[in-house]
């Protein structure tokens, strides 16, 4: 494994597995919401997204987690290995919550500083955004995997459970 693509709804623990993955490889790793948003929760405009996640893509080695599903393409073309975290909505929107307030006035540590964690109209909306893409986007990562070139490792978790026991099996704690 040397480049390695997490996808993933909000709340399946994309951002958790990269940050392990790098720690257990060594691999740098990026996150797409530090490309998406800028300090204050400004979002990019995808024209200034798209040449900021091809210069992650170009390097020779990371680890990748995050949406933006336009990039998709150019980044499994670089990538070795896809993991797709498909994890129950209901299981996805409960981790959501509780990293809301696990943060709550604070920054995650994969965003910018300046976005910190706050109940506001926007929550709401991402909540219903969870719930109304559930079923689209997990058919566009279906059909990513669907014609992804043979060459490339395809790992689809759908449980804590077996993302556990594919750590335990690929990737042994030091």
């Amino acid at each position: 494994m040397k480049r390695v693509m997490i996808v993933g709804g909000p709340g399946s623990g994309k951002s958790t597995l990269a940050r392990l993955l790098g720690e257990r490889t060594g691999l740098s790793v990026f996150h797409m919401d530090l490309i998406h948003w800028q300090d204050n929760w400004v979002e990019r405009t995808k024209a200034e997204k798209i040449p900021l996640a091809r210069a992650v893509e170009a390097q020779d080695e990371w680890v990748f987690e995050g949406g933006m599903s336009s990039t998709y393409e150019s980044r499994l073309a670089r990538a070795d290995t896809l993991i797709w975290l498909d994890l129950p909505v209901g299981l996805r929107l409960w981790r959501v919550t509780k990293r809301l307030f696990r943060y709550l006035g604070q920054a995650r540590p994969d965003l910018p500083q300046g976005c910190r964690e706050r109940l506001h109209p926007e929550t709401w909306a991402f909540y219903r955004l969870i719930w109304t893409t559930r079923h689209s986007a997990r058919a566009k990562i279906t059909s990513l995997i669907q014609t992804a070139p043979a060459d490339k490792r395809i790992v689809h978790l759908t449980s804590p459970r077996a993302l556990r026991e594919w750590l335990k099996e690929t990737l042994p704690p030091h």
